[in-house]
């Protein structure tokens, strides 16, 4: 079951390394909007996205398997459809490298099942909310 009290969501923000799938390199559009806002916040920010090398000062990676850093949270900019392979590559990295705590999905995207497996895999899953207004709400 998704992450909906605010204690919890709020241990979250304790974070360091958000990798944000399917960041934007366009301001005005959420997907570059609140990634700022949590570079902002001081997160770093690992931007994937496979169109671009760079998004906000940040190198861009093709895909999360290519990040080397550690990566605290996951947080998805991409649709419902495509969350559940994003959430199987994010379970894979948590058994490889033991870094990954949290999934993210953003406003308006969910997928019960991916929930499920993430769960399962001991991972924090959090499902259409905002990462900047919950963090604004609640840090």
């Amino acid at each position: 079951m998704p992450i909906t009290n605010d204690d919890d969501i709020r241990a979250l923000f304790d974070a360091e390394t958000v990798a944000v799938v399917g960041c934007s390199a366009t301001p005005g559009k959420p997907a570059h909007d609140v990634p700022a806002y949590i570079q902002r916040q001081g997160y770093r920010v690992v931007p994937i996205n496979p169109f671009h090398d760079e998004i906000l000062g940040e190198t861009a990676y093709d895909s999360l398997a290519d990040v080397d850093e550690d990566v605290d949270i996951v947080d998805v900019f991409r649709p419902s459809e495509e969350a559940g392979d994003i959430v199987d590559a994010a379970i894979d990295r948590a058994a490889d490298r033991g870094d990954l705590k949290a999934v993210w999905l953003q406003l308006g995207i969910r997928d019960d099942d991916a929930a499920a497996r993430a769960e399962e895999a001991g991972l924090s899953f959090v499902q259409d909310r905002c990462f900047k207004v919950e963090h604004s709400r609640l840090a």
